[in-house]
C-alpha cells in the first residue's frame, strides 16, 4: 500500500485592521434620541483583513494575522475568536504589533437591518495608531504563500508588501478606501480588489479605477459591487483585457457585514491553493475570483460574520 503523502495547508499572511465587531440585528434603524430593541446580535474580532483571515483559515488554510490589538481586556475577546476559527479550530495566529497598549482596542459598532440586511458601521478604525512593521515580519513574509494588506497600518503593510515582492510572493490589496501612501503600496501588489468607494486620485468610475490599478503595475485588478457583477481587468501578455464575473445570487440576504472581507479572503486562499498547483494567470484569476465571489455570497444567508463557517 503506498504511502499517503499529506500535502501542507496553504499559508497566508494578513496584515491590517482588527477591531472588536459589536453586530445588532434591528428592524429599522433609529432616529435622533430614539432606541431600538436589538433582534439577535453577535460579537466577534472584525476589520478587513482580520475577516480575511479568518475566511482563509476556515477554507483550511493557516492563516497568521498582523495588526495592532493590545492587552485590554477587551483584546481577549479579539483573542478568543479568533482562536476558535477553523476546521477542527486551528485558529488565527495573531502577532500583535501594539502589545504594549492598555487602551481598548477600536469597537465597530453595526447594525444590520432585518428585512433587507443591509448595515450601518460606525467604526474608529486605526484612527491615531501609527505601528511599526514588528520585528520578525520578514521570516512571516518567507513563510507565507501569499499576502493580503488592507491599507490600514500602511507602514506595516508597505514593508510587508515590499519584502512580499522581493521574495515573490502574490500580493493581494484588499482596497476599501484611497488612504494616504496606497499609491506606494501599489508599487508592490499583484492583485488588487477594490469596493466601488475605493476611488484613487481622478477617476470616478469602475473602469477608470481599474485603469488606474493597471497602470500602476497591477497585474489583476477588480471592483466589487454588491450584488452586481465584479468588474475586472488584466494585463497578462502585454495587453489588457476586461470582463465581468456574476454575482450569485442569494436566496434571502440576512447580513452583508464582512462580504467583501470573506471574498478578499476566499480569493487569498483560492491565489496560495493555486500557486502550488500550476502557474498564474488571467484563467486562474478570473476562477479564483468566480470560486471566492461564492463563497461571499454564502456568508450574506446567515447572521454575523461567523456562522457561514459552521458546516
Amino acid at each position: 500500500m503506498a504511502d499517503v503523502v499529506e500535502v501542507a495547508a496553504p499559508r497566508g499572511l494578513f496584515v491590517g485592521l482588527c477591531v472588536l465587531d459589536v453586530i445588532q440585528s434591528v428592524e429599522r434603524l433609529p432616529g435622533p434620541d430614539e432606541k431600538a430593541t436589538a433582534l439577535r446580535q453577535t460579537v466577534a474580532a472584525g476589520g478587513p483583513a482580520t475577516n480575511a483571515a479568518a475566511t482563509f483559515a476556515a477554507l483550511g488554510g493557516a492563516a497568521a494575522l498582523v495588526t495592532g490589538v493590545g492587552r485590554h481586556r477587551l483584546a481577549d475577546a479579539i483573542r478568543d475568536d479568533l482562536a476558535g476559527i477553523g476546521v477542527p479550530p486551528g485558529g488565527v495566529r495573531l502577532l500583535d504589533a501594539d502589545s504594549g497598549r492598555t487602551e481598548p482596542p477600536s469597537v465597530s459598532s453595526v447594525l444590520v437591518t432585518a428585512s433587507t440586511g443591509d448595515r450601518a458601521v460606525v467604526s474608529a478604525n486605526a484612527i491615531g495608531r501609527n505601528l511599526a512593521p514588528p520585528p520578525g515580519l520578514a521570516a512571516e513574509v518567507a513563510a507565507a504563500d501569499v499576502l493580503l494588506v488592507d491599507g490600514h497600518h500602511m507602514a506595516v503593510a508597505q514593508a510587508a508588501a515590499a519584502q512580499a515582492r522581493d521574495r515573490r510572493r502574490p500580493v493581494v490589496l484588499d482596497g476599501g478606501s484611497w488612504k494616504t501612501g496606497t499609491d506606494t503600496l501599489l508599487e508592490s501588489v499583484d492583485v488588487a480588489v477594490c469596493s466601488a468607494a475605493f476611488r484613487p486620485p481622478g477617476t470616478t468610475a469602475p473602469d477608470d479605477v481599474l485603469a488606474y490599478l493597471l497602470d500602476h503595475g497591477v497585474a489583476f485588478a477588480a471592483v466589487s459591487r454588491g450584488p452586481r457583477p465584479i468588474r475586472w481587468r488584466s494585463r497578462g501578455g502585454g495587453t489588457s483585457r476586461v470582463g465581468e464575473v456574476p454575482a450569485p445570487v442569494v436566496d434571502r440576504v440576512v447580513d452583508s457585514v464582512g462580504a467583501g472581507d470573506v471574498l478578499h479572503g476566499a480569493l487569498a486562499y483560492a491565489i496560495a491553493t493555486r500557486r502550488k498547483e500550476h502557474p498564474w494567470g488571467e484563467r486562474e484569476f478570473v476562477e479564483a475570483l468566480n470560486s471566492a465571489a461564492t463563497t461571499a455570497s454564502r456568508s450574506c444567508a446567515t447572521f454575523g460574520t461567523r456562522a457561514w463557517m459552521s458546516p
